[in-house]
């Protein structure tokens, strides 16, 4: 599991120490990971309730300058402490080069991505955080999970956010463009330029449309939705309340402000038979467009696979006992859809079985072997020796005893000899 560091400016802790989340807060941070559209890319104003991450962004720069004005002013005189003073100027410059990020022990280009947790069912309930680390995975970039509990957002105040080499960058959509840059992993270069434009009037339908038709399933089954996902509230918020606690103060919650933002974005407004009728013509493109191929645009993935495949396992992979219309009409009238989904499941989620079970973050990186196993190994091994040193002094013991008793029965024989001897010559 990855180790959480967090390394938050001055002015953030002291926040942090003064404002005390309460539990309602916490299933509030949850319902944000079930809000696809909300879950990510969008200000954690409305993830947690009461919380103002913008605001405690914004300060950062501002505690950094006083930081910065206090080194400078110290001694009462501004023009003795610059560059008469040798010494303020180095410090100086080493406070600008200090990294402001969570994780402060960083390795060089190591991805460090910011999630919600695991489900038993997916990576992620939020197309957005699956959307990112698809695509790590795909481009083949060294990466860790932070298991954060839902506690850190971006300065953007969104979710999911990514820290390489001591810098942020938030945003789904700019992560996957920045990287791509940085690291030449561009997965779209071979499409032609009508290729890359039908590709994002799709991620523009997907990311737009579709994760809104979800989300207004989700807000109206809250219930359904805890259930089709399996998700534990005390897992996902590292909290010790009763689940049952945390699920009512879920679905209030959720259902309350899910609606709310369903209605805003336009969707809302609609009967849900009309809006799941909505998202059963975005499924047909999609299976029009993907028809036979293996992927969109041929026989490798590209960007577009990614968004499709974090949005579609939103759909697919829901508990079957659970109904859901989407999933049941991508079943049966988009199976090109469905094969799409375990294709992209095979090639970037071969440790899914692990994910899913152990809710691991970081299944995909090499355990080392635990210390304590090693140490018992060791144990039995010095035991094993031990032991055969033991059996060894034991048969060495033996093997004197009846040495021993050889001698003495041999001595008793020549005493009975010589004393017949004696009774032979006294006759």
């Amino acid at each position: 599991m990855a180790t959480e560091v967090e390394n938050k400016p001055v002015a953030v802790a002291e926040e942090d120490k003064k404002v005390e989340q309460p539990a309602v807060a916490a299933a509030t941070a949850a319902a944000t990971a079930a809000t696809p559209a909300a879950a990510a890319d969008k200000p954690a104003a409305d993830a947690a309730a009461g919380g103002d991450d913008k605001k405690a962004a914004d300060e950062k720069p501002v505690a950094a300058a006083d930081g910065d004005g206090a080194t400078v002013g110290e001694g009462g005189d501004g023009g003795a402490a610059t560059s008469s003073d040798g010494a303020a100027a180095p410090a100086k410059k080493e406070k600008e080069v200090k990294p402001t990020v969570h994780k402060a022990n960083f390795e060089k280009d190591v991805v460090y991505l910011y999630q919600f947790t695991r489900t038993p069912m997916l990576p992620s309930i939020s197309p957005f955080c699956l959307k990112v680390e698809t695509w790590l995975r795909l481009a083949g970039l060294k990466y860790e999970n932070i298991d954060h509990k839902l506690k850190l957002r971006s300065k953007k105040g969104q979710l999911p956010f990514v820290e390489v080499n001591g810098e942020e960058i938030a945003d789904s959509t700019i992560i996957m463009k920045e990287l791509a840059q940085r690291y030449e992993k561009d997965l779209d270069a071979a499409l032609t330029q009508e290729q890359r434009n039908i590709a994002h009037a799709m991620i523009s339908m997907l990311e737009n449309h579709l994760i809104w038709v979800v989300l207004s399933w989700r807000s109206k089954n809250t219930e359904q939705m805890l259930k089709g996902y399996k998700i534990n509230l005390q897992h996902a918020l590292g909290s010790r309340l009763p689940n049952a606690l945390l699920n009512f103060f879920f679905k209030f919650q959720f259902s309350r402000k899910g609606a709310k933002k369903v209605k805003a974005q336009g969707l809302g407004v609609h009967k849900p038979e009309e809006i799941e009728e909505f998202g059963r013509k975005d499924l047909k493109v999609l299976s029009e467009l993907l028809a036979d191929k293996p992927f969109f645009f041929g026989d490798e993935p590209t960007t577009l696979d990614c968004v499709a495949f974090s949005v579609l396992a939103q759909i697919h992979f829901i508990l079957d006992e659970v109904k859901y219309g989407l999933k049941e009409f991508m079943q049966e009238n988009c199976p090109n859809l469905v094969g799409h989904v375990s294709r992209i499941k095979e090639r970037c989620f071969p440790d899914w079985e692990d994910i899913c079970t152990k809710l691991d973050l970081n299944a995909h990186i090499p355990k080392p072997e635990p210390e304590t196993k090693e140490n018992k190994e060791g144990a039995d091994t010095e035991k094993t020796a031990e032991q055969e040193k033991n059996e060894s002094e034991k048969e060495l013991e033996k093997d004197n005893s009846n040495e021993k008793t050889e001698k003495k029965e041999e001595k008793s024989e020549k005493v009975e000899e010589n004393k017949e001897k004696e009774e032979a010559a006294a006759k």
